[in-house]
């Protein structure tokens, strides 16, 4: 016969959770900042944390002794040697992070191709690298699971890559075999939902609850939406695929491809070739455009940008959200003039669903991918410390 956990261990369970996600998302806090934030009484807090450290998952230490004012409180951090690994295979590139429960990037690995991996050879080369995490740097190290921020359609309840048109994978069941392969849970997800909910939670929207994220990439342009708080996926988790729009081309000269989609008038390729670069790194492009006085790279930022509002004001239109955030190689358009971008998106949206709206650059920049990966992992320990 099965033990059925009894109510108040169900109570404990929450309320652990409750802690731990306080300070997983808002950083050290004090004990008694903790008893604000949840409600709860001291007594229950202290012991609360007491049990997640001897769990090995949050750290105590001293307050700051030139800031007591009457007791101090002990402040209590996520811990460091708690990770998920996170993981973006794109087109030209594998990246692979472990990141802390406190949100740091701590290690990263970074392996380019000269044409895109196979499902199988991203397998491998995942495996071969958290083993040698496993043995140094990483070797004190607990490791929760493993996140998949990769860009295709992804089944929500199932992790299988239904589609990944530019990597070439199709019904791939991904998340099983890196499973296999690593000894971890894995979690997959649409690499643009995941990089929507890192902004939310840590980035440039973090006190925004009405968001329409839009990243590019090698691959192509994928998005993110979060209404009311909450992420939009969609019946079966596909939802925010921005890049597959037909937007409307003001004008004619504007237009590179017959009724191409947005991600065929607007990438990263289109940059690369104005600014006269070979295949870069995005780090490498936004700092060479940020610079460049090139009339023919000022021309093709100037293109894609017109572009792009076009189909950011429909997005206002419809979705009404407080901020719009561009990551990956948008930012670039977003950052070489701000202004001109918000003028250009709310000329072409309605006034009274406009006039509040922010545009901004990812905040976490390269991490956001690897970050948003990571939460999805540690979805299941902030749920519930003591089952997992």
């Amino acid at each position: 016969m099965v033990e059925r956990p009894s109510r108040v261990d169900g109570v404990r369970r929450t309320n652990l959770g409750k802690i731990l996600r306080c300070v997983h998302l808002n950083g050290p806090q004090s004990r008694a900042a903790l008893t604000t934030e949840t409600g709860l009484n001291r007594s229950t807090v202290s012991d609360l944390v007491s049990e997640l450290a001897l769990s090995g998952l949050v750290t105590e230490r001293d307050p700051d002794p030139t800031r007591r004012v009457g007791r101090p409180s002990p402040i209590v951090a996520a811990s460091d040697d708690v990770v998920a690994i996170a993981i973006n295979p794109e087109i030209d590139a594998l990246e692979v992070g472990a990141v802390t429960l406190g949100g740091r990037v701590r290690e990263r690995v970074r392996e380019t191709f000269t044409q895109p991996p196979s499902a199988a050879d991203t397998v491998a080369a995942v495996a071969r690298i958290v083993t040698g995490w496993r043995t140094t740097p990483l070797a004190e190290c607990r490791m929760i699971g493993l996140g998949v921020a990769l860009p295709g359609l992804v089944r929500a309840d199932t992790g299988l890559v239904r589609l990944a048109p530019h990597l070439g994978w199709r019904d791939e069941n991904f998340g099983h075999a890196i499973s296999l392969a690593t000894e971890l849970s894995v979690v997959v997800g649409n690499d643009a939902t995941l990089g929507a909910q890192a902004e939310h939670l840590f980035g440039a929207a973090r006190t925004h609850h009405n968001v329409v994220y839009l990243n590019g990439g090698a691959s192509g342009i994928g998005g993110g939406l979060i209404l009311q708080g909450v992420v939009i996926e969609g019946a079966d988790g596909y939802a925010g695929e921005w890049g597959h729009i037909h937007p409307g081309i003001d004008r004619e000269s504007d237009r590179r491809t017959p009724s191409g989609t947005l991600e065929d008038e607007v990438n990263q390729t289109r940059l690369l070739q104005a600014a006269g670069l070979g295949p870069v790194d995005h780090s490498a492009l936004a700092a060479t455009l940020a610079a460049s006085e090139d009339p023919r790279a000022l021309a093709e930022i100037d293109r894609q940008r017109r572009i792009l509002a076009v189909v950011l004001a429909n997005a206002i239109n419809v979705l009404n959200p407080s901020m719009i955030v561009l990551g990956g190689f948008l930012a670039i358009l977003h950052e070489r003039d701000p202004e001109g971008l918000l003028a250009d998106v709310q000329a072409r949206a309605l006034t009274s669903s406009a006039e509040n709206i922010t545009i901004s650059a990812a905040a976490l920049g390269r991490d956001r991918l690897l970050i948003g990966a990571a939460e999805a992992a540690f979805a299941a320990l902030l749920a519930d410390p003591v089952g997992v």
